[in-house]
């Protein structure tokens, strides 16, 4: 058995025999220098499975181990140049306890409610992390989802949920990345509308919610027309990578471009660098991570 086969069985015995553990490594790991925030960011994302999304590069349970994922997170994360990660509970306790997200940016994901192809889809309730984890849990800040359908009634209690959280997040002065989508129903399934137009409908829907938006970013996917669409907002926003797909020097040089805009802080990806088609998590990240010009 490997040395990190036994650190992973080793979590097992852990949440079974000192389960206090967690809440220990949270309280002893090293935080974010918020000096790093001068620079363009890298965080890895991998809050996908608990919305029962498992699907990347070409295989329908390819996140599905959580072995191989915590393996994949692990060499992503020891990287040069990666900056945090985005992740819900579960995820976030073993990279604490495994000791991989030291120094790093941590974002807890909060409304994973809408599982894909379920009738309440758009009714994307914070059965997450709230602002009282983030903040007892030592992250540095709170992710939510926001995908606006006017025909679908689940629209209503999503921006209701969202625009507490980032009151509350507020309140305890930690980041609110919110992550707008306008979306509809297409053949009984939620589709995300990406262009620039519409991009720029949920981004105004998405900065307006809650009392102050001080402590508000945007995480939003590369369209058309990045310029004329990032003039919507004002805050500072992350590009988000999506699911990718087989032409990977035209992804990267959309990012590449998207990374010029002002607004644009940097890259919250996350299939697309864990499942690279070549299987190259290192190099995946290596190149992504040179397109910020650090």
């Amino acid at each position: 058995m490997s040395p990190f086969a036994r650190s992973i069985a080793e979590l097992t015995r852990i949440r079974v025999t000192d389960p206090g553990a967690v809440r220990r490594a949270a309280q002893a790991r090293t935080r974010f220098a918020p000096e790093g925030f001068a620079r363009p960011l890298f965080v890895l994302a991998a809050d996908h499975p608990a919305r029962g999304a498992v699907a990347a590069g070409g295989d329908p349970t390819a996140m599905g181990d959580r072995h191989e994922l915590l393996a994949r997170c692990v060499e992503a994360l020891g990287r040069p140049g990666v900056d945090g990660f985005l992740g819900t509970a579960d995820l976030v306790e073993d990279l604490t306890l495994l000791g991989a997200l030291e120094g790093k940016l941590v974002l807890g994901s909060m409304n994973r409610g809408g599982l894909p192809g379920a009738s309440f889809e758009l009714d994307d309730r914070f059965t997450g992390y709230d602002a009282r984890g983030v903040a007892e849990g030592g992250l540095d800040g709170g992710k939510m989802l926001l995908r606006v359908d006017p025909a679908d009634p689940g629209t209503r209690e999503t921006l209701v949920g969202c625009a507490r959280a980032v009151d509350e997040l507020a309140d305890r002065g930690l980041l609110a990345l919110v992550e707008p989508f306008a979306s509809r129903r297409e053949d009984g399934q939620v589709r995300n509308i990406l262009t620039p137009d519409a991009q720029i409908y949920a981004n105004n829907i998405a900065q307006g919610l809650g009392r102050t938006s001080a402590h508000t970013w945007l995480k939003v996917p590369v369209v058309d027309e990045m310029e004329r669409m990032m003039a919507s907002t004002t805050l500072p926003t992350l590009l988000l990578g999506g699911e990718g797909g087989k032409d990977t020097d035209a992804m990267y040089a959309a990012w590449q471009n998207a990374l010029k805009v002002p607004q644009v802080r940097g890259l919250t990806i996350g299939r697309t660098m864990l499942f690279p088609a070549d299987g190259d998590v290192a190099g995946a990240v290596d190149t992504a991570v040179s397109l910020l010009n650090r």
